[in-house]
C-alpha cells in the first residue's frame, strides 16, 4: 500500500473536539508566517534567493520552504530535486491571484502575494502587509511527535474571523541539500538548498472547530534527517493562517 495512502488511513477525523482553543499555549498563538520559494537548478538567479532563504529559515517566526520546480529542466539540466506538483502549485497559486505570474526565483509569501525571491526588502514590506490582513484569521497550531504518532492541533477561528473552513497541509522537509550543478545555467556551481520540501500532502480538513489529525510517524518519513512542518491553508492555495514544525522525534 502507497505510504500515503497508509498515513491517510490512520486519520482521526477532522472535527473532532479535543479540548477549546483556551486551552492552547501562548506558543501556539505566535503568529508565524510562511515563506514559498519557489526555485530551480537550472535558474541562473535563482542561487541568490535560495541563499537569502536560508536567512528567514533561521528565524523562529517564519517556516521558510523551498519548492523546486521542473519546467527549466530543459534547458540543459533536469533539476535533481523538482516535482511537477510544485509546479502546478505554482500556477494554482498565480490563477487564484489572476495575474498569471510564474516565474524563479518566486516567494509566495502567507499564500497572499508573489514576490521576486532575490529582494530581501520586498520580502519583508509584504511579510508585514500580509500579517496585518491575517491578523483577525490566525488559528493556533501545534504538532507533535513522539515517535510514533504525529498529532496536528488546530483551534478554532476567532469570532471576528472570516476564515470558515481550510485544508492542514503536511509537508515533509530535507532540511539541507547540497547540489554540484553540472549542466546548464549554473554549471559548476555547488548550490545549498535548505528546507526543501519533499512531500506536500493534505492530511485533514478543519471547519472552524478544534480539529486535531493523527499520522503514523513511519508512513510520512521516510529518513531519520528529514523533518515536517505543518500549514493550515484557506482552501489548498489561499491565504496561509497558520503554520508550525512538528516537534519531538520522527522514529
Amino acid at each position: 500500500m502507497n505510504r500515503w495512502l497508509t498515513a491517510l488511513l490512520c486519520l482521526i477525523a477532522p472535527g473532532l473536539v479535543v479540548g477549546s482553543a483556551s486551552t492552547a499555549s501562548a506558543q501556539d498563538y505566535r503568529a508565524v508566517s510562511t515563506l514559498e520559494l519557489f526555485t530551480s537548478q537550472g535558474c541562473s538567479s535563482c542561487p541568490t534567493a535560495d541563499a537569502l532563504l536560508r536567512s528567514y529559515a533561521e528565524r523562529p517566526d517564519i517556516v521558510a520552504l523551498s519548492l523546486p520546480v521542473d519546467y527549466w529542466d530543459y534547458l540543459g539540466w533536469k533539476d535533481t530535486l523538482a516535482s511537477p506538483k510544485f509546479t502546478s502549485r505554482q500556477r494554482a497559486y498565480a490563477d487564484a491571484r489572476g495575474d498569471g505570474r510564474i516565474y524563479t526565483p518566486q516567494v509566495i509569501v502567507n499564500g497572499l502575494t508573489h514576490v521576486v525571491g532575490s529582494r530581501k526588502d520586498e520580502i519583508d514590506r509584504a511579510l508585514a502587509e500580509t500579517a496585518a490582513k491575517l491578523e483577525k484569521d490566525r488559528v493556533s497550531l501545534s504538532a507533535q511527535s513522539d515517535g510514533k504518532t504525529i498529532t496536528i492541533e488546530a483551534g478554532a477561528a476567532r469570532s471576528d474571523s472570516q476564515m470558515n473552513g481550510g485544508t492542514i497541509w503536511l509537508a515533509v522537509v530535507q532540511p539541507s541539500v547540497e547540489v554540484e550543478i553540472r549542466r546548464g545555467e549554473n554549471h559548476g556551481k555547488k548550490v545549498t538548498y535548505v528546507n526543501v520540501v519533499r512531500e506536500l500532502t493534505p492530511v485533514g480538513m478543519w471547519s472552524d472547530k478544534p480539529t486535531r489529525v493523527e499520522l503514523q510517524a513511519s508512513a510520512v518519513m521516510s529518513s531519520e534527517s528529514q523533518r515536517c512542518a505543518v500549514l493550515l491553508q484557506q482552501g489548498t492555495v489561499g491565504a496561509i493562517v497558520a503554520a508550525t514544525w512538528v516537534i519531538g522525534p520522527t522514529h
